[in-house]
């Protein structure tokens, strides 16, 4: 394999969910992790408790090792970027300052002044501010009262061609300067370079993928950051959660879902996506209550409680840091006002879940629930004088394409639709395993004509996964694919979104007439003619780590009366509902309606590229 694949397909990469073995990390990764651990292990040694504020010279010899580290992995991402043929770190700084200025602050912002300018990464991007009168105080950076839904910004394509607000790191941060405390979950991680963008007094809980034995662990990762992982049962499976809490000084809660890893190709050569919303604190705090399993933050609670933050949250508060915002993860439900938070979170967690209990907080079941609660449960209703019936289409797009049968895309698009999986599981095995693919969904992954037209070509297509077995198995649904195309430009997606369109036809008589609610019926005449209708919510949207696949959303087994849902993967998203098709086109992510796939059309194998083939002995 040559440098510049194993620079993308394994150290930015988000492992592919197919994949039955442990992840590996390739030569200068491994070396450098090597180093990073020797430096941790002298900062544990070294580091007295309480000297933070005043490094000892035990911290400065850490600091300067990190330093000499953090030096060496530019060099070698410098070289990798090159043989890449994408541009080196200093060619980034002068393309996003003088050309793509993507720290142009917005047209309703108001601009800091040039001192405000602050360097994340490589990247000089500018912090935007809006006047704040809010009794938390001034803070630095814009606030997402009533959450925020953009895509991210993209080295190459800024200003967008669809002409969409976008995110950038430092905006999702704000000023280091004001976070008193963080928790941050990755799949792939640079940890010097997410540790350079917090103040290094901050303490941060750091969730991400466990060693390949699949132990949950605790551990000192750097000066106030502890580094915790989950259990993978025998060490297969991906925690692949992309999310963030961060907690301000004066009080404020900012709640991130991601598709981006915490790395800088995510950040910066990649188009991903990004939901976030701020939650003032309340006035006294609430008590927790035990029973609520649907609200957005017992998910979130339940969510912290699966990847082992609780663990690293005692930890962190016997090491010097008694004054954290929280001291169980109980207390994310009662010192935040959550009420105007009105997406879903729907997560899946690792492991085998058995019984209705369990099953229906995680995976596709988790979904099917949330379109139940947000009324748009579709298929065979009858409501009022006649049968109405609500069709859903799906638009599924990714960056990993994983083995499917026609069993699981009708048991995911029968959870889609609202409709009960104890429903489905009362189906006889058989019957399921022979029903035909539903037209409905449409699977989005990009073309190998759209990789290599892409701005970076062949080469930026390292992190989008499809094996060739897949797409060549005689069962495998071919007629579902479409190809994936950015509405920013030529620029390939990391982005994961589910797109959910509802569409309903009403047996009527005599002249085609609109119905703009699904719940009234149309008038009566003499013709028998289908039209459709509209209701005010039009459909709903996914946005998250998931890909559409079994190992991240999970596959049913088990009876009717006691059902088992195994979930390969840690994910999390969150789905919203639609209001019009003007909404469903400004959120979608891809040009809509996507082009299917023609008969000259092969989908993006990596493995089959000159620049991802592995080298002949």
């Amino acid at each position: 394999m040559t440098p510049s694949s194993r620079a993308i397909a394994l150290s930015l990469q988000d492992h592919t969910e197919s994949s039955s073995g442990p992840i590996t990390l390739n030569e200068d990764e491994a070396l450098f992790q090597q180093q990073l651990q020797h430096a941790i292990e002298i900062s544990k040694a070294n580091v007295q408790r309480g000297e933070v504020a005043q490094p000892s010279a035990s911290t400065n010899t850490f600091l300067s090792e990190r330093a000499q580290l953090e030096k060496e992995r530019r060099e070698r991402q410098k070289r990798l970027r090159k043989a890449q043929g994408l541009p080196d770190s200093d060619d980034d700084l002068r393309a996003v300052s003088e050309e793509e200025d993507l720290g142009q602050p917005n047209a309703k912002r108001q601009r800091l002044s040039s001192s405000s300018v602050s360097y994340i990464g490589q990247t000089n991007v500018r912090a935007s501010a809006v006047p704040s009168s809010s009794k938390l105080g001034p803070i630095q950076g814009s606030f997402f009262w009533d959450g925020e839904w953009r895509p991210t910004a993209t080295l190459g394509v800024e200003p967008r061609k669809d002409g969409r607000s976008t995110f950038r790191l430092s905006e999702v941060l704000g000023d280091k300067s004001d976070i008193s405390f963080a928790i941050l979950s990755s799949f792939a991680l640079d940890i010097p370079w997410i540790y350079s963008l917090f103040d290094p007094s901050s303490p941060v809980i750091m969730v991400t993928q466990p060693d390949s034995n699949g132990k949950a662990s605790v551990k000192n990762a750097l000066p106030n950051w502890i580094k915790t992982t989950p259990f993978l049962r025998g060490g297969y499976g991906c925690m692949h959660m992309k999310f963030m809490l961060i907690f301000y000084k004066t009080g404020r809660l900012r709640v991130v879902v991601s598709t981006a890893n915490l790395i800088p190709y995510d950040w910066r050569d990649i188009e991903n996506a990004v939901w976030l919303q701020d939650l003032p604190p309340l006035p006294k705090e609430a008590p927790f209550n035990r029973q609520d399993n649907e609200s957005f933050p017992s998910v979130m609670k339940r969510v912290l409680d699966a990847v082992n933050v609780m663990p690293a949250l005692s930890t962190m508060l016997k090491q010097d840091h008694p004054n954290l915002p929280i001291k169980t993860t109980e207390q994310i439900c009662t010192r935040w006002d959550w009420s105007n938070v009105k997406v879903n979170l729907v997560p899946s967690i690792a492991g085998k879940h058995e019984g209705w209990p369990n099953v229906i907080l995680t995976g596709h079941v988790r979904l099917m629930k949330a379109v139940r609660n947000m009324g748009l449960r579709t298929g065979g209703l009858r409501t009022g004088k006649g049968p109405k019936e609500k069709t859903l289409e799906m638009e599924c797009q990714g960056s990993s394409i994983g083995s499917y049968t026609t069993q699981w895309i009708n048991e995911f698009y029968h959870s889609a639709k609202g409709e009960s999986a104890e429903d489905w599981l009362d189906k006889a095995k058989s019957r399921r395993e022979k029903l035909p693919y539903p037209v409905e969904v449409k699977v989005l992954f990009p073309t190998l004509a759209t990789v290599r037209s892409s701005q970076h070509g062949e080469r930026g297509g390292g992190n989008l996964f499809f094996q060739r077995s897949y797409w060549e198995g005689k069962k495998f649904p071919r007629q579902l694919f479409y190809d994936s195309r950015s509405k920013a430009g030529k620029t390939l997606m990391h982005t994961k979104m589910i797109v959910g369109s509802i569409s309903q036809k009403v047996a009527t008589k005599g002249p085609q007439k609109e119905v703009i609610n699904l719940d009234t019926d149309s008038e009566d005449s003499d013709s028998g003619e289908e039209i459709e209708v509209v209701d005010a919510n039009v459909g709903w949207i996914y946005l998250g780590s998931h890909n559409f696949t079994p190992s991240a959303w999970g596959t049913l087994s088990g009876s009717a009366f006691n059902p088992i849902m195994n979930i390969r993967n840690y994910e999390l998203g969150i789905v919203l509902p639609l209001k019009n098709m003007a909404e469903v086109d400004k959120l979608a992510c891809f040009e809509r309606p996507p082009r299917k796939y023609g008969p000259d059309d092969s989908p993006w194998i990596q493995e089959e590229s000159i620049y991802f083939k592995p080298r002949s002995s």
